[in-house]
């Protein structure tokens, strides 16, 4: 239906924006796309954090999957504005959550808005863990809504490290609104998929986790 009203282009197993239509994809329709790609970079990112660390995660299905990686983690303090998360978050039997106000954007379970940017102003976390629509090696990290950035903006302010986490089809890719350079995240975590030549764009901050077939 959304490839119909032109929302999105419907590509082999999944789904991907449709150039300037500015639409998130809904959640149901990301969630298991490249799933053994998005846990191989989940299991890599939460291997920086240690017990106790305070973490900042953003919405989307790749962060989900790093809240699926920290469950074994001791004493965590979590910061979201992705319902899912919280919810899943919830379930930890040693975790403090702190979970943003704002307005919901349906589809994706995500609370953006001056209340969810607000809210994050007030929070000084260890680190900060961001989803991208696209990374580019000139546009830096970006975003297909713009209604989302503020948020993102306020993330990285608010952690001491941020670590964007995308699969490989993220990269060499433009979105239309800008969320943050490439010198102002710590890292950013792919997956083995991602070709040898557009590794070396990225210099050090590029984390590749290898993808294992489950």
């Amino acid at each position: 239906a959304l490839a119909r009203d032109g929302k999105v282009q419907r590509t082999h197993g999944g789904a991907k924006p449709v150039d300037g239509a500015g639409h998130e994809i809904p959640y149901a329709l990301k969630k298991d796309v490249r799933r053994g790609e998005k846990t191989a970079i989940a299991e890599a990112a939460a291997a920086m954090v240690a017990d106790g660390d305070s973490v900042v995660l953003d919405s989307g299905s790749t962060t989900y999957e790093v809240a699926v990686a920290l469950r074994n983690k001791e004493s965590l303090t979590v910061l979201t504005n992705d319902l899912r998360i919280a919810k899943y978050v919830a379930s930890f039997p040693d975790v403090r959550l702190l979970v943003s106000g704002g307005e919901l954007l349906g589809s994706v379970y995500t609370l953006i808005g001056e209340h969810a940017a607000q809210f994050l102003s007030h929070y000084s976390a260890d680190w900060a863990f961001l989803g991208a629509d696209a990374v580019h090696p000139t546009a830096g990290i970006t975003n297909t809504n713009t209604l989302e950035v503020p948020v993102k903006r306020a993330m990285i302010a608010a952690a001491a490290r941020t670590v964007v986490v995308a699969d490989h089809s993220k990269f060499g890719q433009r979105a239309l609104a800008r969320v943050a350079a490439l010198d102002e995240v710590t890292s950013i975590v792919t997956d083995s998929g991602l070709d040898e030549d557009q590794r070396a764009l990225y210099g050090d901050r590029l984390v590749v986790a290898e993808t294992v077939s489950r």
